[in-house]
């Protein structure tokens, strides 16, 4: 079995990689840290690696073109990244960028790879998103956006997979705080308890290896997902700004790897 993983030089892609590995799984393993990337590689065996700037969207195609005779049976779409602050304050080209990972690289690696697999009825899509994908986030309202998108693609791409009783399955793992250099990196930190990247890994890993839709790890954050239905929007998204406005100050800066 051989998996791709985007974003996989630290946080939730690092402790996939680790944990595919210990399962015997071969990786194919991107992200833009080259020396993270060889260290990897020299560790696991069975890896090969590839630097990218997924933000560009050559880079994307060629990230594929690398992998599309490689025989790939999981494909883990985790490279993201937030940004905080008001809209109207944060950084344009900066914004763009992190659309570009979030949401543009993702949406042509899922096309490209899920035509592949569903040529031979078989593989296994992993799609990173966030329990921000449930709701509007203030404060980091275009991350919350890109989220949204991840969450309510990889929904739809589901109910089509279903309707044509195709063996190939879609995951969209839905983590809360996570304790990575994803908060630090964003500017931004928790009052609630963070869960582990290694816990957020082992249990998206078993609900995509287990064909579920949903990885929600944590009660906490499964009633926060369920609850939300049951408020407007308008004031769900007044909440969701107190919480971001109770997080550390300051504009976000760049982190490709939850």
């Amino acid at each position: 079995m051989k998996a791709l993983i985007t974003g996989a030089t630290s946080g939730i892609g690092k402790k996939i990689a680790e944990k595919l590995s210990e399962r015997g799984w071969e990786l194919i393993l991107t992200g833009r840290n080259e020396k993270v990337l060889k260290d990897m590689q020299e560790q696991f065996g069975n890896t090969e690696i590839i630097t990218a700037e997924l933000a560009d969207r050559s880079e994307v195609m060629r990230v594929y073109e690398f992998c599309r005779d490689k025989n790939i049976d999981m494909l883990v779409n985790n490279a993201g990244y937030g940004l905080f602050g008001r809209f109207e304050d944060i950084d344009l080209d900066d914004e763009v960028n992190m659309i570009n990972v979030n949401i543009t690289a993702l949406h042509i690696l899922t096309k490209l790879f899920l035509r592949d697999f569903k040529k031979r009825d078989s593989g296994i899509i992993l799609n990173v998103a966030s329990v921000a994908g449930f709701m509007s986030g203030p404060l980091m309202s275009s991350y919350y956006a890109s989220k949204n998108y991840v969450l309510r693609l990889s929904i739809g791409i589901h109910e089509e997979l279903r309707r044509a009783g195709s063996k190939v399955s879609i995951t969209v793992l839905c983590p809360g705080p996570v304790d990575t250099n994803f908060n630090n990196r964003a500017g931004v930190s928790f009052s609630a308890k963070p869960i582990t990247a290694d816990y957020a890994a082992e249990y998206a890993i078993k609900r995509a290896l287990a064909g579920k839709l949903f990885a929600v790890p944590g009660l906490a954050i499964k009633a926060a997902a369920i609850g939300q239905r049951l408020v407007p929007h308008k004031l769900l998204a007044a909440i969701v700004y107190n919480v971001q406005s109770a997080k550390k100050n300051g504009s976000g800066e760049r982190e490709q790897n939850k």
